[in-house]
């Protein structure tokens, strides 16, 4: 299986992308600048440093050839310019171009896209419940974090103009709660909606764990059917079992 990864070199971009080497997937990465990862050692990996944003279209279409699934790792750096400087729809323009990229290619299959988002964004096909404090808190990061609002409109991009039933793509949006740094892949769990606040008792999860799953979701038929065309949360086990004690 071909997979195109990018946000690779982020911080759980990379865990993905290892663990999509070790299920023996060919993966292609679009990154920015190879930085300090040693990929360059590495089989049936072909890197690619460019801005994903200011790629042309016939660049992109090469990029996304024979690809059968692509995930996006995708996010804001939490600095000053990373939050409040351009692009402001990193995560939104660049799913946009990948979907019609793929839409142009017209495959046999549909090709999976997996976007990692965010526990605090709801899926609003579930209309799930949120406490009034927490609207107002949702409320507040729209006005005052613009890479908040763009996860929400990349996820509603995925959900409303890719939707259910499209020829070409289906979809997976993977809400991770709090992330954490681990070195190993642990148990976790994941539920179609938070069962949890992600703003007033959030949870923990690894960044391994969320790139495990969602190379699990690539290469599992069987699990991608369980959750295509959803926005399942992931929580380590370990955060889960310590909260319900």
């Amino acid at each position: 299986m071909t997979v195109l990864v990018v946000g690779a070199s982020g911080a759980t971009g990379r865990h993905l992308v290892n663990q999509l080497l070790l299920k023996g997937n060919k993966v292609k990465i679009i990154v920015r600048s190879k930085g300090n990862q040693s990929w360059d050692e590495m089989n049936n990996l072909d890197i690619y440093t460019a801005s994903i944003l200011e790629l042309s279209d016939s660049e992109l279409m090469t990029y996304t050839a024979d690809c059968d699934a692509i995930a996006s790792c995708l996010g804001h750096n939490i600095t000053f310019k990373g939050i409040y400087g351009q692009p402001r729809k990193l995560v939104t323009d660049a799913t946009k171009r990948l979907c019609q990229a793929i839409t142009k290619h017209q495959p046999k299959s549909p090709i999976k896209y997996v976007l990692m988002n965010t526990s605090g964004n709801s899926n609003r096909d579930l209309n799930e419940p949120i406490s009034f404090a927490q609207k107002c808190i949702i409320g507040l990061l729209r006005l005052l974090m613009p890479p908040h609002v763009d996860n929400e409109q990349a996820a509603d991009y995925l959900r409303t103009e890719i939707g259910q039933n499209d020829k070409y793509i289906q979809w997976v949006a993977v809400r991770p709660d709090g992330l954490i740094d681990e070195n190993k892949v642990t148990e976790y769990e994941t539920y179609p909606s938070p069962t949890r606040s992600a703003i007033f008792n959030a949870g923990k999860v690894s960044r391994v764990n969320v790139g495990h799953f969602m190379a699990e979701l690539i290469n599992d038929n069987n699990l991608w059917n369980k959750w295509k065309g959803q926005m399942p949360v992931i929580y380590s086990k370990t955060a889960v079992s310590n909260s319900e004690k």
